[in-house]
Parts: structure tokens; C-alpha cells; sequence
């Protein structure tokens, strides 16, 4: 990790016009530009709202601010990775004639993505307001799931992107995976009416864990078990661990195949 730091700031000038044309391209030819990382998932959560509050919102308290949290982590996530998945491919150009570290393209993305988020994590706190959520210091421990997502992000990028390199129907693939873990991550459903082993069954899913990690402080005002801060560590651990081994046995080959 402190490799990886030293070469982000040796490539800083890079990196940061990375960021800046990812988050600028985003919104070329728009009328509203950047306030679209605002209004779109404020409109998506609206549709969700009208759709499913009646169907499981009846016995939900702060349902809307249940299914804010649940899209607010999937959307980071989502954005965050398929985002990373084609950061080689879509900067072939410049990796083919530049010396330049290949998961720099890769954490530019993730650095754009995670500006998106903080921005709608804001939205999200102001919602919580109005809603009569009580706020309390215990919203800081929200820190931790925030980078053990970003963790995580950068390890499913990395191997998602390697992937991508040699395989391009990954990201075919890649769509129905998300739209079958969308399902699977309880974002507009409660996972308290399913047998306790079915419930144990959600944990396998990382997205879920944060999922839950930001319902247990802000929605039912509890400090998170060790437990549960070990499984987000776990997650955010082991995915980065896969993907960094992942670009040091290849990396060497993704121009041959680009």
C-alpha cells in the first residue's frame, strides 16, 4: 500500500487530471452538468419510493431513508466498479504510449466515483433530518464502512479490469451480476421475515454487510458488533488482496491484449 502511495504522488499531475476529466466527462453536453450526480438517484429513489412503499414500506419506520441508505452504498458500488472495469481499455491509448502505472486509470476512477458519493451522502443526512432521524456522534463510525467500500471498490476493479482486458464479454456479463446482486442486497426489502439461517446466507453478500453497517447506526441507533466490523474488514481485505496479486502476475500482458 505505501508502494502504491509513493507512486500516486510521483504521478500526481496525472492522476488528478484523471480525476478531473473522469468527473468532467460524466457530464459534457448537459444542461444541469454536475447537478445530475444529485437529481438522478434522487429521481431513481423517487420511482422506488412510489413503487415499493406499499408493498414494504407499511411496517418500516423511515422507510424512505431505509431505501435511500440501501441504494445511496449500492449505487457507490455499482458506479465504483463497472467504472474501474473499463479504466485499461478505455485509456489503451495512453497506457500504449506512456511509461505509467496501469492502476493509476483504475483509482482515478474510483477517486471520481467516491466524490459522486460524498456528495450524495450529504443529500442523504438531509433527508435523514427531515425524516426525524436522530443524529448522534455515532454516525462517525459511518467512517469505516465508507473505506472499507472503497477498499473493496478498488479490489473488484482491479480484478474486473484485468478481466475486462482479456475477456470483453465481462462486461455483458458484468450487468446481469450487478442487476442479481441489486436483488440480493436488501435494499427495499427487510431481511427480519426470512428464517435465521436465510438471514446468515445475506452476510456472504459485501455489498448487504455495508448496506446493513450504515441501517444498524443511522436507522436503529446501534454501535455495529466487533463482528460485523470484522466481516467489512474481511471483505474490503481479501478483494483488494486477490486483485493486487491479480495485476502482478499480469499487468505485464495487458498491452499484448488491449
Amino acid at each position: 500500500m505505501t508502494v502504491i502511495i509513493d507512486r500516486v504522488k510521483t504521478y500526481r499531475f496525472l492522476f488528478e487530471e484523471l480525476v478531473k476529466r473522469d468527473f468532467k466527462k460524466r457530464y459534457k453536453r448537459t444542461i444541469l452538468g454536475i447537478f445530475w450526480s444529485i437529481l438522478g438517484p434522487l429521481l431513481e429513489l423517487l420511482v422506488m419510493a412510489l413503487i415499493f412503499t406499499q408493498f414494504f414500506g407499511r411496517n418500516t419506520p423511515h422507510f424512505i431513508i431505509y431505501l435511500f441508505s440501501g441504494k445511496l452504498v449500492f449505487a457507490y458500488f455499482k458506479e465504483s466498479t463497472s467504472g474501474g472495469m473499463q479504466a485499461l481499455i478505455a485509456n489503451a491509448g495512453i497506457i500504449s504510449k506512456i511509461k505509467v502505472p496501469k492502476y493509476i486509470f483504475l483509482l482515478s476512477k474510483n477517486v471520481s466515483s467516491l466524490i459522486n458519493f460524498v456528495i450524495l451522502l450529504a443529500i442523504f443526512f438531509i433527508f435523514a433530518a427531515f425524516d426525524g432521524v436522530a443524529f448522534s456522534p455515532r454516525f462517525l463510525f459511518l467512517i469505516y464502512p465508507v473505506i472499507c467500500l472503497l477498499l473493496f471498490n478498488i479490489g473488484m476493479g482491479l480484478i474486473l479490469s484485468a478481466m475486462h482486458v482479456f475477456f470483453k464479454d465481462i462486461q455483458y456479463l458484468y450487468d446481469i451480476f450487478t442487476l442479481l446482486l441489486m436483488y440480493m442486497s436488501a435494499i427495499f426489502y427487510t431481511v427480519e421475515s426470512f428464517p435465521y439461517r436465510i438471514q446468515q446466507i445475506f452476510l456472504l453478500n459485501p455489498v448487504y454487510c455495508y448496506i446493513r453497517y450504515f441501517r444498524l447506526v443511522v436507522l436503529e441507533g446501534f454501535t455495529p458488533s466487533f463482528n460485523v466490523h470484522l466481516i467489512c474488514g474481511f471483505y474490503a481485505v481479501i478483494t483488494v488482496a486477490i486483485g493486487s496479486l491479480i495485476y502482478k502476475v499480469y499487468h505485464y500482458k495487458f498491452i499484448y491484449y488491449m
